[in-house]
């Protein structure tokens, strides 16, 4: 290649579609929704903090019990109204997941950002609560008006997802 062409390689710009840091961390909640083995709603959880991903979740049954997928669902069965009687559901949610495998790998996920794919259910809440994260990212809501009143008393703040992608225009560098 002459060298007048490698300069104007190195001089053309190019232009590159690039997700903003909510979208890339709110795709990877989704591409951890995908994981999950609940036969209503799949949902996916990430945790992080300085622009680093910490830790992931998605809601299924605790490690080594058979999964909805295999067994059924008892909530479905029972004709149980989504966000209603929790305790009768075998799945662990995705973000009680997510903090699970941070405390297990000893990662402090305090003052983080959570993004998940759906509004917590109460349950979830009080962990975000006492996990002391300081932000949640929500792509879609659920029915629990009692989980977004104690988000706001305790201050974590709540940011309603909303898909953007930022084009930016970059030199090529070799």
């Amino acid at each position: 290649m002459s060298r007048d062409k490698k300069k104007s390689t190195r001089n053309r710009k190019t232009v590159n579609i690039r997700p903003s840091w909510d979208e890339y961390f709110m795709r990877i909640a989704e591409l951890a929704s995908t994981r999950s083995t609940c036969l209503r709603r799949q949902v996916g959880a990430v945790i992080v903090k300085d622009k680093k991903l910490l830790a992931t979740g998605y809601n299924g049954a605790p490690s080594g019990l058979r999964h909805c997928l295999d067994i059924g669902c008892l909530r479905e069965k029972m004709g149980i109204p989504s966000g209603e009687r929790h305790e009768l559901c075998r799945a662990t949610h995705a973000e009680q997941n997510a903090i699970v495998q941070a405390a297990l790998f000893g990662v402090s996920i305090k003052d983080g950002i959570m993004y998940t794919t759906t509004q917590p259910c109460i349950l979830c809440t009080k962990l975000i609560i006492n996990a002391r994260i300081k932000m949640i990212v929500i792509k879609d809501s659920y029915p629990d008006l009692m989980s977004m009143q104690m988000l706001k008393e305790a201050k974590v703040k709540i940011q309603v997802y909303k898909t953007e992608t930022k084009v930016t225009s970059q030199k090529r560098k070799k």
